[in-house]
């Protein structure tokens, strides 16, 4: 099923639309739109057309500039959302001064976010996509599954033990396939593999976002022996780790159509289970 252009074009019309509404005010669903709606923009750019022209060089340059200021907002809205939902006694007031802290960064990081998008910056962006848009050339014959199942050899073949680094590669390039695989039009399989990575994104991004806050909590407040909101942190962090593993597992089995794997074929995380701490499905997550 070739690629569907029409469908090629939206992700350049809806990222000009979020681009404006994130220039105005950088809620957080259009922050994480116009991350979404950037990379579906630079999957297509980089890995679909056969060439890049100099516009179309100069557009990936600042979309990335521009995400990864956008990233750094988005980050800090899910931890506080994240770390809000837990339910544990203040005891110390390790919880409330955490969230505070957070909540201070996410309002300099959206200061300089809106400064990085001003009025010359999101005129020239917006030139550089109706561009990008109308020049984009897509061989006739280009199969987007078939690009999307190259991307994804590793994810099929790749039976290394996990890690916390290459756990995250696994999300980077599931995500990216993903969206090559959207291109298709009205494909059935494309569905069905656009269904499992995303499921598989959501996951290991989930797991991605509590360690990011765990980071933070033990940097502020030291290990579980310190503090108890570091222990919950530490455990629901490592359960986030372990449903990850199977949700990498899963997607291998069903690209490869092979069984799952077992769960000893996995490497388990960096650290130790933390000794006498909460137990993870105490805390209510988002």
């Amino acid at each position: 099923m070739p690629i569907d252009i029409k469908r090629g074009r939206l992700a350049f019309q809806r990222l000009g639309r979020e681009l404006t509404k994130i220039a105005k005010h950088p809620a957080p669903e259009s922050v994480h739109k116009f991350r979404t709606n950037s990379r579906r923009v630079e999957a297509l750019l980089s890995e679909v057309a056969p060439e890049l022209n100099r516009n179309d060089k100069k557009l990936l340059k600042l979309l990335s500039r521009l995400r990864k200021k956008a990233g750094r907002v988005r980050d800090l809205d899910v931890e506080i959302a994240s770390l809000r939902s837990l339910k544990i006694p203040e005891g110390n007031g390790h919880k409330s001064q955490f969230v505070d802290t957070l909540v201070q960064e996410r309002a300099q990081r959206e200061q300089k976010l809106a400064k990085a998008f001003n009025r010359e910056t999101a005129a020239e962006l917006q030139k550089r996509l109706k561009r990008a848009a109308s020049e984009i050339e897509i061989p006739k014959n280009t199969e987007p599954l078939s690009l999307t199942l190259n991307k994804l050899v590793k994810l099929g073949r790749d039976h290394v033990p996990l890690t916390e680094r290459t756990l995250h590669q696994y999300r980077i390039i599931g995500k990216r396939a993903r969206y090559i695989a959207e291109l298709a039009d009205h494909d059935a399989e494309a569905k069905r593999i656009v269904d499992q990575l995303k499921n598989m994104q959501d996951v290991i991004g989930d797991w991605h976002d509590w360690l990011k806050l765990t980071q933070k909590a033990e940097a502020l407040f030291g290990g579980v022996r310190d503090s108890a909101l570091v222990a919950m942190l530490r455990n629901v962090t490592q359960a986030k780790f372990r449903q990850s593993v199977d949700a990498v597992a899963e997607t291998r089995a069903a690209l490869s159509s092979k069984k799952s794997e077992p769960a000893h074929a996995i490497a388990p995380p960096s650290r130790k289970p933390s000794v006498g701490s909460a137990d993870p499905s105490a805390a209510a997550v988002a």
